[in-house]
């Protein structure tokens, strides 16, 4: 059973589609969180994409909008004025859930035998860290989280060592990475080797079907350019993927710790024999995950998909 915390985000909606397409996943709710953009935003995004896809039986459930004890980041411009590139999807069928999210999940967590239930994060890791903190019984029931944030080996993206998702709240992901909580973190080290190309997003299109086509829209506007020919990287995908088929990742225990400074290092990781150990993926057959993500969007129908004349 699964959780997804996210903040859609272009990725975070390729991967929460992915979710939806795959029989894998038996998804409980989501959990929204500020990161890409604002709160309300993120909200309405998740909420919309269960509309396109019907399954509005899934909960939608509003998280953190700021950070533990920092200004949150501005919102991340390529991600589009609606988080989402401008690709169109339905208006939300469903009002999002009267609990804030950790409410919702200490709740949900205390009603599910211990261990069943996986956290998919794809954004700042504020909702699980305050769970964590405030509900710590209800967090040790907890199967795994599987986080996409970090950078081991790699440059960062916002900062030399940092990554955007720890680096928008480092001390949330460094109350998540010392909880000794089951976690397996997805840095950039393995999302930066899957990148879809022109090719790629042209068979989705012809699939015919309306999931992997509104991917491939999604997938479209997430290339800087007409000339590039490989997309930026498919980060919060990489999620699911791992969660479908981790022999496609090469996986080591480091010990890390998080640097909750204000300089250019906040958020970055650091291996250390003091930090906690945490399982974390330093290698990906990228040609074989875009595979995966191909086959469970294209051989699975999408259920009840609104038509295009209902979007907004």
């Amino acid at each position: 059973m699964t959780v997804i915390d996210t903040d859609p985000g272009i990725d975070d909606a390729i991967g929460i589609l992915l979710a939806f397409a795959s029989p894998n996943f038996t998804i409980a709710g989501i959990t929204t969180v500020a990161g890409n953009i604002g709160i309300e935003t993120t909200t309405r995004n998740a909420s919309r994409l269960l509309a396109f896809a019907g399954r509005e039986d899934i909960p939608v459930v509003r998280g953190a909008a700021a950070p533990l004890s920092r200004v949150g980041p501005e919102p991340l411009n390529l991600h589009g004025t609606d988080g989402i590139g401008g690709v169109a999807l339905p208006h939300p069928v469903r009002l999002p859930d009267d609990r804030q999210a950790v409410k919702w999940l200490a709740d949900f967590l205390m009603e599910q035998p211990a261990g069943i239930v996986d956290v998919l994060a794809l954004g700042p890791l504020t909702n699980l860290a305050r769970l964590v903190l405030e509900q710590p019984e209800a967090a040790r029931r907890i199967g795994r989280i599987i986080a996409m944030g970090g950078a081991i080996h790699e440059h960062g993206n916002v900062g030399p060592r940092s990554e955007f998702n720890l680096w928008a709240d480092p001390e949330a992901a460094a109350v998540v990475v010392a909880s000794g909580l089951p976690l397996v973190l997805i840095p950039l080290d393995v999302t930066r080797r899957v990148r879809a190309t022109r090719e790629f997003v042209e068979a989705l299109s012809a699939s015919g079907k309306p999931m992997p086509a509104k991917v491939a829209n999604l997938i479209e506007s997430y290339f800087e350019g007409e000339a590039n020919r490989e997309s930026r990287p498919l980060h919060d995908p990489c999620v699911m993927l791992y969660a479908l088929s981790p022999q496609l990742f090469r996986i080591e225990e480091l010990r890390l710790s998080v640097d909750t400074g204000n300089g250019e290092l906040a958020g970055a990781l650091t291996i250390s024999p003091e930090g906690t150990p945490v399982q974390v993926a330093l290698g990906v057959d990228g040609p074989a995950a875009l595979d995966l993500l191909a086959r469970h969007l294209t051989t699975i129908e999408a259920s009840a998909s609104r038509r295009e004349s209902s979007t907004s």
